[in-house]
């Protein structure tokens, strides 16, 4: 079993790989499209800027391949930016076109909040998926963002958080799952979350 860390210059990578290295699950980081394209599961990471993301990706040509991976029923994850990236569209500095797997818009956190987001907030399940098993209704997680994804697929919501609004914070639809906070920085919670992804894809290679 291995799984595809994309490389396409934006992401916590290094961080993400430990988290799976210290778990004894095979991860790499890569931009070699045989190797991602022969990944029993993919992780989509992210930073920064929306638009500057989604045009490293075009870049980097990772869309087909990760629109491949999708309907060929590969476990994909994204992360932070990478769960944002999934949408429709996002309104971070203009409205910019997202991956469309997921039907919805990012939009900025508004009203009187410090914004990034940044530090710790609880999680609340919505709804039970294998990448929250073990995890407790009230978690602590790691978040840095400015901006939100606002899902019109209500049916997708696994997990959320309030920072002045009510956010996606879990996110799943078949094999394409997502969170918001960053669990390779979220201690034991968080390596969880990874280990549950790990088993997901031994999981979906077995069958």
């Amino acid at each position: 079993m291995m799984i595809a860390i994309l490389d396409f210059g934006l992401g916590n990578l290094k961080s993400i790989h430990m988290g799976f290295q210290r778990l004894g699950h095979k991860a790499m980081i890569t931009h070699d499209k045989e190797i991602i394209q022969g990944a029993d599961g993919l992780i989509l990471p992210g930073v920064g800027a929306f638009k500057d993301c989604m045009d490293r990706l075009k870049k980097a040509h990772f869309i087909p391949l990760i629109r491949d991976a999708i309907s060929r029923g590969i476990p994909v994850l994204g992360i932070c930016l990478g769960l944002q990236l999934l949408f429709s569209e996002s309104e971070e500095f203009g409205l910019h076109q997202g991956l469309g797997f997921l039907k919805g818009r990012v939009k900025a956190f508004s009203g009187n909040l410090k914004i990034p987001h940044m530090g710790w907030n609880t999680l609340r399940i919505r709804r039970p998926i294998p990448l929250l098993k073990g995890i407790g209704d009230g978690n602590f997680f790691y978040f840095v963002h400015s901006f939100y994804a606002e899902t019109e697929e209500e049916g997708i919501v696994a997990g959320e958080t309030e920072y002045g609004v009510t956010f996606a914070s879990v996110v799943q639809k078949d094999n394409l799952m997502a969170t918001q906070f960053h669990p390779e920085k979220s201690s034991e919670p968080g390596l969880k979350i990874l280990d549950n992804f790990a088993n997901i894809v031994k999981s979906a290679r077995r069958n």
